[in-house]
């Protein structure tokens, strides 16, 4: 995990996050969540980072990293974009993720996977993956590729931890539980290529926004981890 001051905070002791170390099995699955443009480059959109973020830098790169992993072990891999029809708002946020205005596409370092016959890409029009991914006729795109691969384990990264990473996760341990997922055992989220987003007092003042929209990064990270964690998923900082 990326240091922080996030201890003083919040100590261990009262929401404890252990992280392991996980040897995956045969049959892993990579859900990639939202890594694109409108939330994780740079200036490119209202829910962008402004500026370079070191947490955002980690988890491309290390989400970089893992997909070409899972490629060369010819391991499937799921990736959710964030994409909106023009005009159709999402409360409580602004309008973000389009169609047509670029930010609904994977940033520049994971642009190749568009390509790769080994990726199955889920345009979702709503925070929960899980939900994004139900068809008018009821059938689920995400479901179908779980029991298509006869998964075991999936290993989920993606942006934000504490949004669309958790209500994604959770959603997933439930209907694991209700058995709807085949063999899916394991939901492992791998802690460094997760991150969140940082909005200071400060910037939701400046922004007129409620100061329900103050979103300290390391802390709201923390605290979906924590969540994600106490419902049953597998927080990881290495994979074998």
């Amino acid at each position: 995990m990326i240091k922080s001051d996030v201890t003083e905070i919040l100590p261990q002791t009262l929401l404890p996050v252990l992280p392991q170390t996980v040897t995956m099995g045969p049959r892993t699955g990579l859900v990639i969540v939202d890594i694109v443009k409108g939330f994780a480059a740079v200036g490119k959109g209202a829910l962008a980072p402004p500026t370079p973020n070191a947490q955002v830098t980690q988890m491309i790169e290390e989400t970089h990293a893992l997909a070409q992993r899972f490629i060369a072990e010819s391991r499937p891999i799921l990736a959710f974009l964030d994409t909106h029809q023009p005009g159709k708002a999402e409360p409580p946020y602004p309008p973000h993720c389009e169609i047509g205005s670029g930010e609904e596409d994977f940033v520049e370092e994971l642009a190749w996977l568009e390509s790769e016959d080994a990726v199955t890409k889920i345009r979702k029009d709503c925070i929960n993956g899980f939900i994004g991914a139900v068809a008018p006729d009821g059938g689920n795109a995400f479901v179908d590729w779980i029991r298509a691969h006869q998964l075991r384990q999936i290993v989920t990264v993606g942006i934000c931890t504490d949004i669309c990473v958790m209500d994604f996760v959770l959603t997933t341990l439930s209907a694991r539980n209700h058995g709807m997922l085949g063999d899916l055992a394991d939901i492992i989220v791998y802690e460094p290529a997760c991150a969140t987003y940082d909005l200071s007092g400060e910037m939701a003042a400046e922004f007129g926004l409620p100061k329900s929209a103050i979103h300290p990064q390391f802390l709201t990270h923390h605290l979906g981890l924590y969540c994600m964690a106490s419902r049953g998923a597998i927080i990881a900082t290495k994979l074998f």
